[in-house]
């Protein structure tokens, strides 16, 4: 009788093991997950600061050489996704990212996509890359909105074609990626409140605000 109790332990054992490491298992596998969820909403901030550092000296000088803010500006980074933050207020003394919002790209004359085509020409409805000085506040269409002036070859038509900054009901707070955001006929269109943090850096500066739309 007892190499049948014997028996009967060892079964037990080898069951509760078995258990333990199922368990365990995903225990990790709800980890992995929980990791690369987090990477993919908080990370995109630090991976778009890595690309960011790179602007930093051509920034001081360009803002320097124009008469620009050279504290902080504006960088819209159009490689990232339009469901995650790609516009970044950049703190260029503390070589930091002060805040972060979504942003749309221009639809130009396809459906909603985050393949851009980028256009410089009147009528296309595209965004345009380059560097960009921020106007007056004025009141329009959509509300509070900043005339943009666009400072090289591949924009310089943004102020006749009414590029400006502006804010839409339909742009998100949060990340929403994969999913995919409206899209605006050239104009970086970020959210209502979002819009009111922006607000403050260009109330507050005596200088205007670089804007660069990184393609």
């Amino acid at each position: 009788m007892r190499w049948l109790y014997l028996l009967f332990v060892v079964a037990l054992m080898t069951s509760v093991m078995t258990v333990y490491k199922n368990h365990k298992n995903s225990m990790d596998t709800g980890r992995q997950k929980l990791t690369d969820n987090n990477f993919s909403r908080t990370d995109t901030s630090s991976l778009a600061l890595v690309r960011l550092k790179q602007y930093r000296n051509v920034i001081n000088s360009f803002t320097k050489a124009n008469g620009l803010n050279d504290r902080y500006c504006f960088l819209i980074d159009m490689n990232i996704p339009s469901g995650k933050k790609r516009f970044f207020i950049y703190d260029l003394l503390k070589d930091t990212i002060a805040d972060a919002g979504l942003v749309t790209h221009g639809s130009g004359n396809q459906g909603i996509s985050d393949s851009i085509i980028f256009s410089n020409k009147p009528g296309s409805n595209c965004s345009s890359p380059g560097r960009y000085k921020t106007g007056k506040p004025y009141y329009g269409k959509f509300g509070l909105a900043y005339k943009l002036y666009g400072l090289d070859k591949t924009n310089s038509n943004a102020f006749n074609r009414f590029v400006v900054l502006h804010a839409h009901g339909c742009v998100p707070d949060i990340e929403i990626a994969p999913q995919k955001i409206c899209m605006s006929w050239g104009c970086p269109t970020v959210s209502p409140l979002f819009l009111s943090h922006v607000k403050k850096y260009i109330d507050q500066s005596a200088s205007p605000l670089l804007l660069w739309v990184l393609p």
